[in-house]
């Protein structure tokens, strides 16, 4: 179908909506993004754009944006969290060359999304919260919270864990409660430490850390099982002496970081389900969910973000590729939900690794440290499946 002059509508301003706006406007559709927000802000946090990502922002032609707003990432090391004796270490400049890892702030991916978005045409509407979602049309129509009805032919929900295209789309979700909690920080850093993610290991306890902003910042999420419940939110605050304490048998460096925390965020860790149903074809268009709303994952892949960027590149090509909505949006759905499935089951494994503790903890680190001396490429090739991939690579255009 072509999408030149096709009218499309994409609630939520994150990553995937951002990236799933200006794929579409580059290829001439007129995308209008809602954002339930007053103005387009993230919370301090960083993450991270393996080469699975790296390479959707290259196809968007906004690789020069992300090397400047990035710091390139030389090597992961998995460390005993108690002692601070490294296990092993993925030398990624060494092992991987060719291949981009990026840390970034948050707000600054979404900066550079945005900025390309309406670069490309996209129209940014503000303070636009949805009350319905009404599929029983000829279109996808919404009704927002000031009585405004829009109808769409083609609707995008890019709106996140409490989606509510999702849920018109499958009924409601039902995620339960992981029994972990996380929390959120950014402190200032020594600008001479090494590009590197380094990842603390202890019983019922994670914490990662690395450098942001051209090193001038140090971002952490510390992970802690528990059964105490947490809400899940991205804008919840928390006394940083509960971080403190949870994690006061690790290492002097651990430690020394968290003494610069202040009212960290933390949030709740909910397992969710992969969306059952991704789109429905709705007379010459239809709806799609991408991102966090069709299939949240647990942050121990550092996945979320990718798997976002990812999908909104399939979308886009699938519209404008096939010659009808529908056969581009189950073509989309059939691509997309097996590797978002596994990608999901493999954060939730990791999850069970990083905390183990007695002998099997004793086993894992030893089998990782001669793993990590012996064939240190053999580590990274088990994650060949995920950050190989490239989307783009059978696409022809290329922004």
């Amino acid at each position: 179908m072509s999408l030149i002059g096709q009218s499309v509508i994409v609630v939520g301003a994150g990553v995937a909506g951002l990236a799933v706006a200006r794929a579409l406007a580059l290829r001439g559709a007129a995308v209008t993004v809602l954002e339930q927000a007053d103005a387009i802000r993230d919370v301090g946090a960083g993450l991270q754009i393996s080469p699975n990502g790296a390479c959707v922002l290259r196809a968007l032609g906004l690789h020069g944006a992300l090397d400047a707003a990035s710091t390139r990432a030389g090597a992961i090391v998995l460390i005993d969290g108690p002692t601070g004796d490294p296990v092993t270490r993925l030398d990624l400049a060494r092992l991987r060359p060719d291949q981009g890892y990026h840390f970034l702030h948050r707000a600054d991916l979404i900066g550079l999304l945005l900025k390309g978005a309406q670069d490309a045409g996209v129209t940014l509407r503000l303070l636009s919260r949805i009350e319905t979602v009404d599929l029983s049309g000829a279109h996808p129509a919404l009704l927002l919270d000031r009585g405004e009805r829009i109808e769409t032919p083609l609707l995008i929900g890019a709106d996140g864990l409490h989606s509510r295209i999702r849920a018109a789309l499958n009924g409601p979700a039902a995620p339960f409660f992981t029994g972990q909690v996380a929390w959120r920080a950014v402190v200032p850093a020594d600008r001479t430490d090494a590009p590197v993610a380094e990842l603390h290991m202890g019983p019922g306890r994670h914490l990662v850390s690395y450098p942001l902003r051209g090193g001038s910042m140090r971002n952490i999420v510390a992970v802690e099982e528990r059964a105490k419940w947490a809400e899940e939110s991205w804008t919840l605050r928390d006394d940083s002496m509960d971080l403190r304490l949870a994690f006061a048998g690790f290492s002097p460096r651990v430690r020394g970081w968290l003494d610069a925390v202040e009212d960290p965020w933390l949030w709740g860790l909910f397992r969710h389900e992969v969306a059952r149903t991704w789109v429905r074809p709705m007379g010459q268009g239809g709806v799609a969910i991408l991102g966090d709303a069709a299939h949240p994952t647990l942050p121990f892949l550092a996945q979320g973000a990718c798997m976002g960027l990812e999908d909104a590149w399939v979308l886009a090509r699938a519209l404008a590729t096939h010659d009808s909505a529908a056969a581009a949006l189950a073509a989309y759905q059939e691509q997309r939900k097996p590797r978002t499935t596994r990608i999901v089951a493999a954060a939730n494994a990791n999850a069970r690794a990083y905390h183990l503790s007695g002998l099997p903890r004793l086993i894992g680190h030893t089998g990782l440290r001669l793993l990590g001396r012996l064939s240190p490429g053999a580590m990274l090739s088990r994650f060949d499946w995920l950050y190989g991939h490239d989307v783009t690579r059978t696409d022809q255009p290329r922004f």
